[in-house]
């Protein structure tokens, strides 16, 4: 079969690393064919893809078979449909689109099933969170009661803020950390446990960083099944946290520093309380400690599964369509924090779209861009 002819349209760090994969011969069966982004200083780094000042003219060129679209998050919904409209196969960064309106307009674009439809949710290559996946549809934690996950590694500089025009803005970015770093846990939470059915949400906005937008987040989190969690993240703590903890039947699993613990329960909590005649008993436990896992191959899995998918060869791990349930997720968390209230999902689109225009409406925001070299980017992976 023939090359995949791949065109990336946005250059920024994201965009930049999948393109060096790509040229790089990492993804099998996959050339990067084309480049977009409107600072033409980017594009002469790939002097042998096709260059052009922005993504509708890569998307209208002739002889591609796939985009990759990695820019700014407002511009993948427009860009998206025009990929999909176009006919080629389809791989968006995170979030799919900004909020749950936009969301759905992209999905519907997708009528072609011959057309893969891919997101960049690369921590569903992760061992660690396959192996919670694994743990809870075999039945080894039995119901979960109670999720607790502390994600406030994603420390960020102010440096970081004024890099670029668009960060931390309503306008250029829709939002702050539930937009740009935390959905990549916020899918984790909707891939391994479902949606949930009603979010309270508590945003402090600006509160570590001189940004209009969420920099410190707490959720409490509510499932039809009656499954509580509470979510923490934010981008102003150092060091930070990154402790996933379930509370099931059948024991405690913790996620933590790279170990995966389970006490695990000689019998079920909640059967055991029912019929032991001991006042302040509790079930024997064992420890068992997950070995062998790592973090798998992450952006590159991602990459290499929208090729092969491509090609037929391999399900997609991150359709697109999954990818509303992350934006909804957030989407939420920041109408709750508006509001004042307990947010109910499904989302009422419509209203949390009057509540994004008005913040945009009434930005104050006075950027002074200090463009920075991005360094070492592998703490922005997790």
């Amino acid at each position: 079969m023939q090359s995949l002819r791949i065109g990336i349209i946005g250059l920024g760090n994201m965009g930049s690393s999948y393109a060096d994969r790509l040229v790089a011969g990492e993804v099998p069966g996959a050339s990067l064919a084309a480049v977009a982004d409107p600072r033409f200083d980017r594009l002469a780094r790939w002097p042998d893809a096709r260059a052009f000042g922005h993504g509708e003219a890569l998307i209208a060129a002739p002889d591609l078979d796939a985009v990759i679209i990695a820019t700014p998050h407002y511009a993948h919904t427009d860009l998206g449909i025009a990929a999909l409209e176009a006919g080629l196969h389809v791989l968006v960064d995170k979030p799919i689109s900004v909020h749950k309106r936009d969301a759905e307009r992209l999905l519907a674009a997708h009528r072609r099933p011959d057309r893969v439809f891919a997101a960049m949710f690369n921590q569903r290559t992760d061992g660690y969170f396959l192996k919670i996946r694994s743990l809870i549809h075999n039945g080894t934690l039995g119901a979960i009661r109670r999720i607790h996950w502390t994600s406030t590694h994603w420390f960020r500089t102010q440096a970081y803020y004024d890099s670029s025009a668009w960060r931390a803005t309503w306008a250029g970015e829709g939002g702050g950390v539930l937009l740009n770093q935390a959905p990549h846990q916020l899918d984790m939470l909707c891939w391994l446990f479902g949606s949930p059915a009603a979010v309270n949400g508590f945003c402090a906005f600006g509160r570590y960083h001189d940004i209009e937008v969420e920099d410190d987040v707490t959720a409490y989190l509510e499932w039809a099944d009656g499954t509580h969690g509470v979510f923490i993240t934010g981008t102003g703590e150092a060091p930070g946290t990154n402790r996933l903890e379930i509370a099931a039947e059948n024991g405690r699993l913790v996620l933590e520093h790279d170990r995966l613990v389970f006490h695990r329960n000689e019998s079920p909590m909640s059967g055991f309380s029912r019929t032991t005649p001991e006042l302040f008993a509790a079930p024997k436990v064992e420890v068992e400690v997950f070995e062998g896992l790592d973090h798998g191959p992450q952006h590159l899995g991602i990459l290499r599964n929208f090729a092969a998918a491509i090609r037929g060869e391999e399900p997609l791990i991150a359709p697109a369509q999954e990818g509303l349930a992350s934006v909804e997720l957030a989407n939420a968390l920041l109408l709750s924090s508006w509001e004042n209230r307990r947010v109910a999902l499904p989302l009422d689109a419509a209203l949390f779209a009057r509540h994004l225009d008005a913040q945009i409406a009434a930005s104050t925001n006075q950027k002074t861009v200090r463009p920075a070299d991005a360094g070492d980017m592998t703490g922005s992976f997790r």
